[in-house]
């Protein structure tokens, strides 16, 4: 079968390989339908440490985490209703286990990297949802349980962002989303996401330092780092923890006065989703997996689709610009 693979240079190559054999106990085979290019697909492939070290591992050298297809084939111990499913993937949900990457005609996998999705879903739309839901599925579990009752979140009209509003909303934990410019802040307005924050509004640090007061939220989610959270930590609330995520600043430094810090009490940490408790202890994961089932159809969660591509066309496609929130995706089947 086709497969887009890693080679020793860390370079992608279009390559030949052996489609998977009978899925062993526990696993999954998976017709690709779609997969969809994330934001970490390119920062693992030349920073292969950036999300703290390796998982599993990699079948056949193949790359890529998210995708959505039909099961074919199960395992022994797999429930019998996943056969012939439609389901989105997030190869990362079973990190220390032996995968094929998704970037291919044919996967296989553990059957709890896979939400069933609803019969008459496109899989294509779900492509790259998975690991965005996953992530803020597990950040509120996570944030609940070390004490915040509200949150904060940065690059609030991401992928990742809009699946954290809609899971915050549904939960009824009270949300500050921070987005980069007026027209998102309209637009999530008018999707009926109130605390909404456009950081290029002059006015930005002090309606956040009101509204973080007044709704509580003492937990950050940070996608971007650099400049904006330097401004931001004045304005948080005493006790606030930042739990950083992502990286779009670049290469924009954190900076702020020891005396701020030291001031507000806050902490900073990294958030990890294969590393959260939820992810990592089966029995919580099966549970998230099932509550996301219920929900999965939001759209919200749905992937945005920027431009389609073949799998020999990776070269192009990695070099798509997704920085209006939407992705290329590879395309399988039709």
């Amino acid at each position: 079968m086709r497969a887009i693979c890693i080679d020793e240079s860390r370079n992608l190559q279009l390559k030949d390989v052996a489609s998977p054999s009978a899925p062993p106990q526990g696993y999954v085979t998976v017709r690709i339908s779609a997969a969809a290019i994330n934001h970490g697909d390119k920062t693992f492939l030349k920073v292969p440490d950036a999300a703290g070290g390796a998982r599993g591992t990699r079948r056949e050298g193949v790359w890529g985490s998210s995708g959505a297809g039909t099961v074919t084939q199960v395992g022994d111990d797999v429930p019998a209703r996943y056969l012939g499913r439609k389901v989105a993937i997030y190869r990362s949900l079973q990190p220390d286990c032996p995968f094929l990457g998704l970037w291919c005609e044919t996967a296989q996998l553990p059957y709890l990297a896979c939400l069933p999705l609803p019969d008459h879903v496109e899989a294509r739309d779900y492509s790259g949802s998975l690991v965005n839901v996953v992530t803020a599925y597990s950040f509120l579990e996570q944030a609940e349980a070390e004490g915040h009752r509200g949150i904060v979140v940065t690059a609030g009209g991401s992928a990742t962002g809009r699946a954290m509003a809609a899971l915050a909303r549904r939960r009824g934990t009270p949300t500050v989303i921070i987005v980069r410019s007026a027209a998102s802040k309209a637009e999530m307005l008018r999707n009926g996401m109130p605390h909404v924050l456009a950081s290029d509004d002059s006015d930005f640090i002090h309606e956040l330092e009101h509204s973080a007061r007044d709704l509580g939220t003492t937990a950050v989610f940070d996608g971007v780092g650099g400049t904006l959270i330097s401004q931001m930590l004045g304005a948080l609330p005493p006790r606030s923890s930042i739990f950083f995520y992502g990286f779009l600043s670049g290469a924009e430094k954190v900076t702020f006065h020891s005396s701020v810090f030291m001031m507000k009490g806050a902490t900073m940490k990294r958030f990890s989703n294969f590393d959260s408790p939820t992810v990592r202890d089966e029995k919580r994961l099966v549970n998230m997996m099932a509550d996301l089932e219920g929900c999965i159809e939001d759209p919200w969660f749905r992937t945005h689709v920027g431009q389609d591509f073949d799998l020999s066309e990776f070269q192009a496609a990695m070099k798509y610009d997704a920085t209006s929130g939407r992705r290329a995706i590879f395309v399988l089947t039709k």
